[in-house]
């Protein structure tokens, strides 16, 4: 289960991250609000920590333009702000629970679990051509024959199918993948992208995964760019 943190202290996004993570989700995380955003649309989470005082755009803004579209992913507010009236604007805005800084660990967990708990709903199959996803059996398919997937590669392949016909950064794989900020040698992803189009493209007329150059990889029916 994916879990956004939005939050531009630094200090306070490695606390958050490290305990969403032992609590057993999988952290990504966003400085700012525009980049929030972006992510919300390329990817799918199980909750948001979203922080008010975020730069570019803050974290009202944020879960306004979220629940404009029509996106009910649960949304927990993090916040020095106490006040009566900020909270009310919080709810207002559309955000499903409030926590106000400095909190208890024990009770940032227990509203996570809550939350996620309250909003879990199966997944729905993902289906590009005639290469299918269930995330509930972790089975992938195309035209009709099964096709054997370590964790790594369906981990990349429902990254890449969750955000079908659009670019997703390099950079982006590799944190939501591995799970870290990577730096240095990335070849590990090619590798894997390699792994994946043996598996997916390979004796097929329509190639399914295709390179960006200098970006990244994007999955679906188009040309390669």
């Amino acid at each position: 289960m994916n879990v956004l943190i939005v939050e531009d202290d630094v200090s306070v996004a490695r606390f958050l991250r490290q305990a969403i993570s032992e609590a057993g989700y999988n952290p990504i995380t966003a400085s700012d609000g525009e980049a929030a955003l972006g992510l919300v649309q390329m990817l799918s989470f199980s909750l948001i920590l979203l922080d008010i005082m975020i730069p570019r755009v803050d974290g009202m803004e944020v879960c306004r333009r979220i629940r404009d579209d029509n996106n009910h992913t649960p949304i927990l507010m993090i916040t020095a702000r106490d006040g009566l009236e900020d909270k009310v604007e919080g709810l207002n805005a559309g955000a499903d629970d409030y926590l106000v800084k400095p909190f208890q660990l024990s009770e940032l967990l227990a509203r996570v679990r809550a939350l996620i708990r309250r909003s879990s709903v199966p997944l729905a199959p993902l289906q590009i051509g005639d290469l299918s996803l269930d995330p509930k059996t972790r089975r992938a398919m195309r035209a009709g024959k099964s096709i054997s997937l370590s964790s790594t590669e369906y981990a990349l392949l429902e990254l890449l199918m969750r955000s079908a016909g659009r670019i997703v950064p390099r950079a982006m794989i590799l944190e939501h993948v591995w799970q870290y900020d990577f730096e240095g040698n990335d070849n590990v992803l090619d590798v894997y992208i390699s792994y994946l189009r043996g598996k997916i493209d390979k004796g097929h007329a329509t190639p399914l995964i295709h390179t960006v150059r200098g970006i990244g990889f994007r999955i679906g029916l188009e040309k390669s760019i």
